[in-house]
């Protein structure tokens, strides 16, 4: 296991049908609307942990470029076959994302799973990857210390002033900040905010 991570490597792998079913109907346009309004027509767009290909799908009907990265290669496929693009089979705690170039970056949720430790220097890791300073939208669990599910997951939850002082040391301007129920679970809340490298 990595270390950074605290959630079983094969969870999204063998649960990887259930998942897809779970999230790939879910309407993404509320949390992803602030995202387009910012991105020039056509930008390229990676998402990294993009599980269903339902933001994929979302943002090609759209007109933009876009490409996906799962770990779990059983929802990479499913992803891929949803929404019609490319789609990574790669670790983000191992890929090199200095080998990539891109505009924005979509974390919906991908990041909820990293560690409060490794988080900043997670974060910093993956946007090597964007362009002229371009945006990254990110959301993660809002609450307090950490919190487990019956499938043996650990979500590491956050607070927005805990967040902001972390996004200044990594000279990330907040361009957007919101918070919202979760359209899958509405018992959990989700921070999301939309950043920039200064």
């Amino acid at each position: 296991m990595n270390p950074s991570t605290q959630t079983p490597p094969d969870y999204y792998q063998a649960h990887c049908r259930t998942y897809f079913r779970k999230t790939a109907t879910v309407n993404p346009a509320s949390f992803l609307q602030p995202l387009v309004d910012r991105l020039a027509p056509g930008a390229r767009i990676l998402d990294v942990g993009c599980g269903s290909g339902r933001d994929l799908k979302w943002l090609g009907q759209r007109g933009f470029q876009v490409t996906g990265m799962e770990r779990a290669s059983g929802l990479a496929h499913l992803a891929r076959a949803h929404a019609g693009c490319p789609v990574m089979v790669a670790d983000y705690h191992q890929f090199d994302f200095s080998t990539l170039t891109v505009d924005a970056i979509l974390l919906i949720g991908a990041l909820a799973h990293v560690s409060h430790a490794a988080l900043s220097a997670t974060l910093q890791r993956i946007l090597q990857a964007l362009g002229n300073h371009g945006p990254a939208l990110i959301t993660l669990k809002h609450g307090t210390g950490t919190r487990s599910d019956g499938a043996g997951r650990r979500f590491y939850l956050w607070s927005d002033a805990a967040l902001r002082p972390l996004f200044d040391r990594l000279q990330l301007t907040i361009d957007y900040h919101d918070v919202s129920r979760s359209l899958v679970s509405p018992a959990d809340e989700w921070l999301s905010y939309i950043v920039r490298m200064n």
